[in-house]
């Protein structure tokens, strides 16, 4: 038996109280006012919320950019890198914000492997919705620890990725090793 689809309706409330991704390229969001509601860019309500980093699972924020835990995660330990400013492009970033970004996900490396001890990382970003991207709008990094052997049965056979840990725990792990 196969299954192409996995039923997530908990995340429909989630992803449907933020416009389509689409709709977000020329928002302009900016953390100077609170992202809310519909027609927010999700990765600006995000920064700009007033909720705890643990509780918004931000590991680091630097002067302009942000590392947080990805709420869908890959794997454990799958941190997302991404400028405060809202741009979809790399070409838009200042050369402050690009240096800090790649600063930001070198220390996003460092602590997963301090954290996870992984085998191996994917590292990249999906620039576009063609590249695969969910969020085209607000241009982010990934960072994704990698064990030999993690595709366990219910990859192989239901397309669902199994985790062995809550976000918060992984919110307390990274956050302990991050320099």
């Amino acid at each position: 038996m196969s299954f192409d689809h996995l039923w997530a309706g908990w995340r429909s409330s989630y992803v449907s109280s933020f416009a389509d991704a689409d709709d977000l390229a020329g928002a302009g969001c900016e953390v100077s006012e609170p992202a809310q509601g519909r027609g927010a860019c999700v990765f600006c309500h995000i920064v700009s919320s007033a909720e705890s980093d643990e509780a918004r699972h931000v590991l680091w924020t630097g002067r302009f950019t942000v590392a947080l835990l990805n709420a869908y995660p890959y794997a454990p330990g799958h941190v997302m890198v991404l400028p405060i400013r809202h741009l979809s492009d790399l070409s838009e970033l200042a050369g402050d914000e690009a240096a800090e970004l790649s600063h930001g996900v070198y220390a996003a490396v460092a602590a997963v492997k301090e954290a996870y001890h992984p085998e191996g990382m994917n590292l990249g970003a999906n620039l576009g919705r063609a590249a695969g991207a969910g969020i085209p709008a607000h241009l982010h990094a990934h960072i994704v620890p990698r064990w030999i052997g993690d595709t366990n049965f219910m990859t192989s056979v239901a397309g669902v990725r199994v985790l062995p840990e809550a976000l918060s725990d992984s919110w307390v792990k990274l956050r302990a090793a991050w320099k």
